[in-house]
């Protein structure tokens, strides 16, 4: 192969026919007869041109691909070649199908090793996203099976290639182009000698589907995140506290924050008119102002048109004291969230005690847990939370030093990468010395990213300064953890080895998407 000064992706047109009956007959040398005729490829014109791609190298016919669109429950999982094409007719074409079906890729001999197979492919994934089907499926020859068939069935084969003991060149390239196996389809291509008619049913799905005639929330993909790292100062009663959170929610609402994430007990300085009581006594009293700080956030935010997480609040619940926050909606409505574990110095102190609320929330932003302080250092929680599908993990937090800060910080920024997440935190700074048990605080308010490419490579979006009154406005791309997920340099989520270990819920309360009104 000389110079390569052009290569060029272009639709099949019909009067190309020459062109790609003499490079299927190249191609397919150990296969007599094995090409289309005519009336094929104009059948398949007519039927899905965009399905018809072809590549050229220096303007000579180096390639192929070529497609249909099936509803794919009709043929489930075990069909043969001529099933899927309807007897080469390709009346299973079906344009409001939702699967595409790859019916042949061939690349000629003297272009082999350039990669074009993988340029015809990421033309398919393109189209398929492009369509909004669900994925691609196609029945993968294993032409080197023939080699191994007196000694081990197709599924020992093909997991002997997965693991790279036996080199098979077709289903090769298609693990490299995540491509899944699913299942073994006996008798598939009639004459595939090489493969013994066996082939390897392959799909990729597209994570961009979304079923059509459903009604769904419209999410919003670029996210504004508003952080509000809170200085901890006197207040004389719950209006001139708020005063102050709505200062900050105007603030972040004027740059048109999707979100205002507040810190774990911003209300503390309340605490200040009982410090006369005993701390058990005196946060109880504290309670007592929850229910109209809420009712004063869920206003805030619809006026504000904004997505507001409280922080955190004490409550009591049944004569027990919890530490709870909420989510305020910008359409009014709401949920609220727990701390699951209390620390110590929380159950000893206060009588904390945790709560076993496990859940994911709707938004329009898409899906988002909350976690309070000492709860993003349990791995579990985030772990079952992305197992909900949560997309942005936020993180009120509380801490009176820098090593129980850095505690929060580096945990909050593992759940970023293992759970293939963004991850915000935001704390309070200054001090409240007329308040006991709540005398200092030390924060840095961050969001966090999974460590890759398309990120941050130390996995930090932003940052405030530390110590520091202020906010930290942050654009977080929710579909780059969707490529992150597909075709991340590691897989965190999908690569877990579920057959060794599993976690687990087991309470049911809780453990579901909340959207309550």
């Amino acid at each position: 192969m000389g110079k390569i000064e052009t290569i060029e992706l272009a639709l099949l047109k019909i009067d190309e026919y020459d062109e790609l009956k003499a490079a299927m007959i190249e191609s397919y040398a150990h296969m007599p007869n094995a090409y289309w005729q005519k009336q094929h490829i104009e059948t398949l014109l007519n039927k899905f041109p965009e399905g018809q791609v072809v590549v050229w190298v220096n303007n000579e016919f180096a390639g192929c691909a070529l497609s249909i669109i099936v509803n794919y429950g009709r043929f489930e999982n075990q069909h043969t070649y001529r099933e899927i094409t309807g007897n080469l007719t390709f009346n299973t074409h079906q344009a409001d199908g939702d699967t595409l079906y790859g019916i042949d890729v061939f690349i000629r001999p003297k272009f082999r090793g350039l990669r074009l197979g993988r340029r015809l492919y990421d033309y398919r994934k393109d189209l398929c996203e492009r369509l909004n089907l669900k994925g691609i499926a196609f029945g993968g020859r294993i032409p080197n099976y023939h080699k191994y068939a007196e000694r081990m069935t197709p599924k020992e084969y093909i997991e002997q290639v997965k693991h790279k003991e036996i080199h098979d060149p077709v289903l090769d390239f298609q693990l490299s182009n995540d491509f899944h196996p699913y299942k073994i389809l006996q008798g598939y291509l009639e004459g595939d000698k090489e493969s013994k008619e066996y082939a390897v049913l392959l799909k990729w799905d597209n994570i961009y589907y979304e079923k059509p005639g459903q009604p769904t929330i419209a999410t919003k993909r670029i996210v504004r995140l508003g952080l509000i790292q809170w200085q901890m100062r006197p207040y004389r009663n719950t209006e001139e506290l708020m005063q102050q959170a709505e200062f900050f929610i105007d603030a972040v609402s004027g740059y048109r924050a999707d979100f205002a994430l507040f810190p774990e007990f911003f209300n503390a300085p309340l605490m200040a008119e009982n410090n006369h009581l005993s701390e058990p006594e005196a946060i109880r009293e504290l309670a007592r102002h929850t229910d109209r700080l809420l009712q004063t956030f869920s206003e805030l935010a619809v006026s504000y048109n904004i997505n507001i997480i409280t922080g955190s609040m004490p409550q009591l619940q049944d004569h027990q004291l919890h530490n709870v926050g909420y989510l305020c909606r910008r359409d009014g409505t709401r949920d609220s969230f727990e701390k699951i574990h209390v620390t110590p110095d929380e159950a000893r102190i206060w009588g904390l005690q945790g709560g076993n609320q496990i859940k994911t929330f709707d938004t329009d932003c898409g899906k988002i847990g909350i976690l309070i302080c000492y709860d993003v250092e349990f791995p579990e929680l985030g772990r079952i939370l992305a197992d909900q599908g949560m997309e942005i993990l936020f993180v009120p937090f509380l801490t009176d030093t820098q090593n129980a800060f850095s505690r929060v910080r580096h945990c909050a920024q593992s759940r970023a990468i293992e759970n293939e997440c963004y991850v915000a935190i935001a704390g309070s700074v200054g001090n409240l010395p007329k308040v006991h048990n709540m005398d200092i605080q030390y924060a840095q308010s961050m969001v966090f990213t999974p460590c890759d490419f398309a990120f941050p490579s130390n996995g930090v979006k932003a940052e405030t300064t530390p110590n520091t009154e202020m906010i930290l406005l942050v654009d977080v791309d929710l579909d780059m953890l969707r490529e992150l997920h597909q075709h991340g340099s590691v897989r965190n989520l999908k690569n877990r080895r579920s057959d060794l270990f599993e976690i687990k819920m087991k309470k049911k309360t809780g453990n579901q998407s909340a959207t309550t009104a």
